[in-house]
């Protein structure tokens, strides 16, 4: 999931039912190591439908060419919003021996997930109920539903069920072009989903990433035993770059999902495979970084780069009072960015920065005190990360859910490829995406640094930052 051929596309617009768009599905292993896709598409009338596809031949391991029978569409929008009907979900085997699926809409404002089962994936019936649905949130699209182990790294098939298990489900919101998710229990004999109430199920509620990421989708790697997750990032980059560079859009990194300890959020983190690509390395130890004060990591060029970074804070004596009404963590971002001086923070890593810090994007944390905890923001700030104006440059942020009084500790890996920063917070508590498009930072001109511009001192325990070596990637 690293190294990647380019291939002609697999689905795209031919049959009557398909003919005005080929939009968003999932892979479901059939029985027998069988794959189908389920996917949406626009028919001639403007609906949206859903149709299955079946690889042309099973021995070609790339399954190149697939095939799209003509009993198409197999779930029709029968008492639903046909023009908010998309994105059908990889489906699970019940314990009654039916296939279920669950597609995303809406009914007013309330966003829906669609419930659809079936015996042969040809004939599905609509049930009476939804999976699951939340008022005010406006379409669902690309529904992501899967279950999680209550302990442990290892992921699960999406048909696993047992005592103890968790459930996520993850919707992206067409309203605000973001997602959430919420952990709670499905009930396979009522074929409901109720989270657990341990954070909003809304708008305001947990991500996967709290930056520039949409449309995500996990499936489960049966060789690894993992659930893997992939997002897109769209560009925000203005048009004419956009046709000038020939895409618009790109797969982040691919990550390994689990359920946290707390069993409250998932923790997230690059796949191990990612690692293949480091070379040079650059190591940095117990070093202090004084209030108003930063360094460069010198010896490798880090437009393509991995960074793991851990903080010592061991002291909070100077931690700014927390607001209650700061609720929305961007809004506090944008708020206190990393120009603003603090008391414990900002402090982090400037990334694909020029040598004079023209330009320069922010990677950082902020701890707060509140009334009875400490409160950790972390942010990215491309503001300053281009001297040419982009479309969409805004600063992104997330809390961490970490007791930072006890741990004195705060780690941070950054993701670095040239237009893209990926960063996790608290090893993958808290993850943030961002596209930025530097014009002196490119290549060998980029630089990266440590900073910290809040009252207290901060100490840099461990460092290691590594160049990335390209991938084998949309060659010829």
């Amino acid at each position: 999931m690293i190294n990647w051929i380019p291939l002609e596309p697999a689905i795209y617009p031919t049959k009557p039912f398909d003919i005005n768009g080929t939009w968003s599905g999932s892979a479901t292993i059939l029985p027998g190591n069988k794959p189908v896709i389920l996917y949406t598409g626009i028919d001639g009338a403007g609906r949206q439908v859903q149709n299955v596809a079946f690889p042309k031949d099973l021995s070609d391991p790339y399954l190149r060419e697939w095939t799209k029978p003509d009993y198409n569409p197999i779930i029709f929008p029968c008492g639903v919003n046909a023009s908010a009907f998309r994105d059908p979900t990889t489906a699970w085997l019940g314990p009654d021996g039916l296939w279920r699926v669950t597609v995303g809409s809406k009914r007013g404002k309330r966003g829906m997930a669609y419930l659809y089962r079936s015996k042969d994936f040809v004939r599905w019936t609509k049930a009476k109920h939804p999976l699951h649905s939340s008022k005010d949130t406006g379409m669902w699209e690309c529904p992501d539903f899967f279950p999680v182990a209550p302990k442990g790294r290892l992921g699960l098939d999406t048909s696993a069920r047992g005592n103890g298990l968790k459930h996520v489900l993850k919707v992206s919101l067409d309203l605000t072009r973001f997602e959430y998710y919420t952990v709670g229990k499905y009930d396979y004999a009522k074929d409901r989903y109720a989270p657990d109430n341990t954070s909003p199920d809304n708008s305001t509620g947990l991500r996967f990433d709290y930056g520039n990421f949409y449309a995500s989708k996990t499936f489960f790697d049966p060789a690894k035993h993992r659930r893997i997750l992939w997002g897109w990032s769209n560009e925000s980059d203005r048009a004419q770059n956009e046709n000038i560079k020939g895409w618009s859009g790109i797969q982040t990194i691919p990550r390994v999902l689990w359920l946290d300890s707390n069993q409250r959020q998932v923790v997230q983190w690059p796949i191990d495979e990612l690692e293949s690509l480091r070379t040079k390395q650059a190591s940095i130890d117990d070093k202090l970084v004084k209030s108003a004060n930063y360094f460069e990591v010198k010896g490798i060029e880090t437009s393509q780069a991995d960074v793991e970074v851990t903080f010592d804070v061991s002291s909070l004596e100077k931690a700014e009072n927390f607001d209650p009404a700061w609720t929305d963590p961007q809004k506090l971002c944008g708020l206190k960015d990393a120009e603003v001086k603090g008391g414990v923070g900002p402090f982090g890593l400037l990334v694909l920065a020029s040598a004079k810090l023209e330009e320069r994007t922010a990677v950082f944390f902020r701890v707060f005190k509140a009334q009875n905890k400490h409160v950790v923001l972390m942010c990215q700030d491309p503001k300053r990360s281009s001297l040419v104006p982009r479309v969409y440059e805004p600063t992104f942020a997330g809390f961490v859910d970490i007791d930072i009084a006890t741990t004195k500790k705060i780690s941070l890996r950054s993701l670095i490829d040239n237009s893209v920063v990926e960063s996790f917070g608290a090893g993958g508590k808290t993850c943030i995406t961002s596209r930025v498009y530097p014009t002196l930072a490119i290549g060998p001109n980029a630089h990266l640094f440590v900073f910290n511009n809040g009252l207290e001192d901060i100490k840099v325990s461990e460092l290691k930052a590594w160049e990335i070596r390209k991938p084998l990637m949309n060659g010829e």
